[in-house]
């Protein structure tokens, strides 16, 4: 409700064409959201389809020449989702988003660079990650994250939170993968809208983003991100981006990643008895066991995974 209101306060947002998609949430939603801003179009699933499959629901109610992607647990002003219209229809760009922000206004991971096979996977690794992030420095590997409050910046991925799209780029680089639950899912699209032209960043527009609030009370857990590896939030983000790589970059990257979210099995333990050692533990032995559990599951789903048919990656 907080998004639209907060949309509606710029009049523009009257020249929306708006579509809530309800992802069984069985409360009284849908009578507060359609009591207070009747010309929503509601669509409602009759389970929880995710992200991919409840995106999809709403385009084929569409009927615009640009579809955005817009987040629950966003804040964005009418005036910033028009301009950002404005701008992405009179440009070349097919895909595009804008900076998102924290509650504090410290700016969020909005878009990214895609390393070669998808390596960025590795950087939360616990331990690991520090060392690979340590090598590629070293090795003067550019970042994979774009620099918050810039201007235009031409990137490989964008957020879902606010993906503004071109109706004729998605007629070519099809509709959101409906494998994925939740997580990679808008990655691996933006794969494919790379293939029918460039996607940018507008940094200098700017929406409020509730960082992992929904998807926090949805696993049942406290953290915020993606980089946690260790509930079942944690499993859910490695196996939606392990799916990504294998369709992305093939099996032989899916592979060489497998390897080493397994090799950093005992690189964690060690890194916990060294700092235990040191009083300066970072990660606890409940994680380590998480961590290891998760790895096993998504040893199990491999196959699956390699073989790349249709199947609904869905840990809840």
């Amino acid at each position: 409700m907080d998004c639209l209101k907060e949309m509606h306060k710029d009049p523009v947002a009257g020249e929306f064409e708006i579509i809530v998609v309800d992802n069984f949430s069985r409360d009284d939603s849908r009578a507060l959201v359609t009591a207070a801003f009747p010309r929503v179009i509601w669509v409602q699933m009759d389970y929880n389809a995710g992200f991919s499959r409840a995106n999809n629901a709403g385009f084929r109610r569409a009927s615009g020449d640009t579809m955005l992607l817009l987040n629950t647990d966003t804040l964005p002003g009418g005036a910033t989702i028009a301009e950002c219209y404005r701008r992405l229809i009179h440009s070349e760009y097919v895909a595009c988003g804008v900076q998102l922000l924290n509650g504090d206004g410290a700016p969020q991971i909005s878009g990214n660079f895609v390393l070669k096979g998808g390596l960025n996977y590795l950087l939360p690794l616990p331990y690991g990650g520090a060392i690979i992030r340590r090598l590629g420095e070293w090795a003067r590997v550019g970042k994979p994250h774009v620099p918050g409050k810039g201007g235009i910046v031409e990137v490989d991925w964008i957020n879902g939170a606010f993906l503004m799209v071109k109706k004729k780029a998605i007629d070519v680089a099809g509709m959101m993968d409906e494998d994925f639950f939740l997580y990679a899912e808008e990655s691996e699209w933006c794969g494919r809208l790379r293939k029918v032209g460039r996607i940018c960043l507008y940094g200098d527009l700017e929406v409020v983003h509730l960082q992992g609030v929904t998807a926090g009370e949805l696993f049942g857990s406290e953290t915020k991100g993606y980089v946690n590896l260790f509930d079942r939030k944690g499993l859910q983000v490695m196996l939606s981006n392990f799916v990504r790589i294998r369709k992305q970059f093939g099996v032989r990257w899916f592979l060489v990643q497998m390897i080493f979210y397994m090799a950093d099995i005992p690189v964690f333990f060690l890194g916990l008895l060294l700092s235990g050692l040191a009083g300066r533990r970072r990660y606890s032995w409940t994680q380590f066991r998480q961590y290891c559990v998760n790895i096993l599951i998504i040893l199990s789903k491999s196959p699956t995974i390699i073989r790349n048919k249709p199947y609904f990656y869905k840990v809840i």
